[in-house]
């Protein structure tokens, strides 16, 4: 709880980053202000209702929820209950070009390893491999280390993280999975190949020839105990209200439906962020606040647009000003390859358009020329009976594709091409499910346009920055921003994305806040 003279903390976007840090801020004795421009809190982490059916917008599984899990850590911390959650075996069931057989990505550990013997013969040194690395990371990365560093204090927090079997990891710094694939003699393995680039899409935003080995290590084994991603009951929205909460609850203020709109600096004072202009969505009237900190749920190209004054142009770039110490760091936002959007397929359904024995999570892939979605593959979620997600007798079913958000921004071709995309998802989907005007109760889809709108979000972009060796972990972006007192949370920094990622990347940002407060 807050006192008189508390340092005042601005945290910008109410996503599932941003309600960590001002929840933990507030409970730590800061005076805290958050605002969304949304109508709910979780941004790509919250839930819409239509028609008694609950659909969770973007993200649909949950990882941390275990003992010494980042979640169980932060809660247990605001004084605040789990959410309940069933775990999810199979985390995903993969079905593959002309297979009618999924492969299964079992919760147990020795399951898996059979599984994966049986569908990928002689790949077990590069699983075993994965193993190794994936116990390493995750044991480093238990020890709170901050990454990238950006101060003497950073680089303790490192150095403290550090241990011999940490070492282990060193020749694989620079290593991608698909080098590794190489260096094992698989990179030919087609059905090995096409599984990895369609579940490192789905974590890493890039296929195996781009992903990190060490991130698609931690990626694709957090799935297996005593780890394992799980299923909310009721909706992920359940993660956002009670984290909403925790913020009302330790003295922190949350406000919806208002939009930070700039961030300003004063170079007396080194370019600190000293005040913002704050939009109230509802009235379209407009306030500026003080503050001494400032923490930012948003994408790195939103960040820098926060800073920028439209009513100043730098002669050297014909570009809105900036405070001089973020200029290099745009440019480097500015030749980051470009990031993907999403769409989404919404169904309610009749509990008879779900097959027996139907896994929670799977993920689909077409032949390039049969589908018009550009990676040619759904990662579809279907509601459980008596999850809270549909009534009685029904179901929720929620497929997405990745996409180019530039296809999306011409009002004239929109309304076809976002039909063109539902009638092609269905279609993928009814090889599955039982899908029919009979049994499908609801319809609605969502583009990079409409999670723009909702989110605020630049162009619409999901999943934060692909995780490439460049930009993962020790050469990602880091949560201190080049300004002293304004900090970076959420998918676009490391751990990258996922609730408990973004989770993480709030505490370090927490930690540092205190430190520099």
């Amino acid at each position: 709880m807050a006192s008189p003279d508390s340092p005042r903390v601005l945290v910008v976007g109410a996503g599932i980053g941003g309600l960590t840090a001002a929840a933990l801020l507030a409970k730590r004795g800061y005076d805290v202000r958050a605002y969304d421009l949304a109508i709910v809190p979780g941004g790509c982490a919250s839930t819409f209702k239509r028609r008694g059916f609950t659909f969770d917008v973007g993200a649909t599984q949950v990882a941390g929820l275990e003992p010494g899990g980042i979640h169980h850590r932060i809660f247990e911390e605001l004084d605040i209950e789990l959410p309940e959650a069933t775990p999810c075996d199979p985390a995903c069931a993969v079905l593959l070009p002309g297979e009618t057989k999924p492969i299964n990505v079992w919760r147990d550990p020795d399951k898996w390893r059979a599984e994966r013997q049986r569908q990928f013969p002689g790949s077990e040194p590069f699983w075993r491999l994965m193993e190794t690395m994936f116990e390493a990371s995750w044991a480093f990365q238990s020890r709170d280390p901050v990454l990238p560093p950006r101060s003497p204090w950073d680089v303790w927090q490192l150095t403290q993280a550090l241990r011999p079997d940490t070492f282990v990891t060193a020749p694989f710094t620079f290593a991608t999975v698909g080098d590794v694939l190489r260096l094992f003699g698989l990179d030919k393995e087609t059905r090995l190949r096409t599984f990895l680039d369609l579940q490192l899409k789905l974590y890493s935003q890039v296929d195996a020839d781009n992903t990190a080995f060490l991130y698609a290590a931690t990626a694709l084994g957090v799935s297996q105990t005593p780890q394992g991603l799980y299923h909310l009951h009721g909706s992920m929205q359940v993660l956002s209200d009670r984290l909403a909460s925790a913020i009302e609850q330790h003295g922190g203020t949350l406000k919806m439906r208002h939009a930070v709109t700039h961030l300003h600096t004063d170079p007396r004072y080194g370019n600190r962020v000293v005040s913002a202009t704050i939009r109230n969505a509802k009235t379209d009237e407009t306030f500026t606040e003080d503050y001494d900190a400032i923490v930012t749920n948003v994408t790195v190209q939103n960040l820098v647009s926060l800073l920028e004054n439209p009513d100043t142009i730098e002669p050297a770039t014909q570009k809105p000003q900036l405070p001089s110490p973020m200029r290099g760091y745009r440019r480097r936002v500015e030749t980051l390859p470009p990031a993907s959007g999403a769409f989404v397929i919404y169904l309610g359904v009749d509990a008879a358009a779900i097959p027996a024995g139907c896994p929670p999570h799977l993920q689909f892939f077409y032949d390039p020329a049969e589908s018009i979605a550009e990676n040619n593959s759904l990662f579809v979620s279907v509601s459980r009976p008596g999850d809270g997600r549909a009534p009685d007798g029904c179901a929720t079913i929620i497929a997405s594709s990745f996409t180019d958000t530039e296809l999306w921004w011409d009002d004239t071709t929109y309304p076809e091409l976002k039909q063109r995309y539902t009638d092609d998802a269905i279609a993928r989907l009814s090889s599955y499910f039982n899908l029919s005007p009979e049994t499908i109760v609801y319809t609605e889809a969502a583009t990079p346009k409409t999670f723009h709108t909702f989110t605020g979000r630049d162009r619409g972009v999901v999943g934060g920055i692909g995780q490439r060796v460049p930009t993962f972990g020790p050469f990602g972006f880091a949560n201190r921003t080049p300004l002293a007192n304004l900090w970076l949370v959420g998918d676009c920094t490391h751990p990258g994305e996922g609730t408990a990622g973004v989770s993480y990347s709030a505490l370090t940002a927490v930690r540092q806040l205190e430190r520099s407060l």
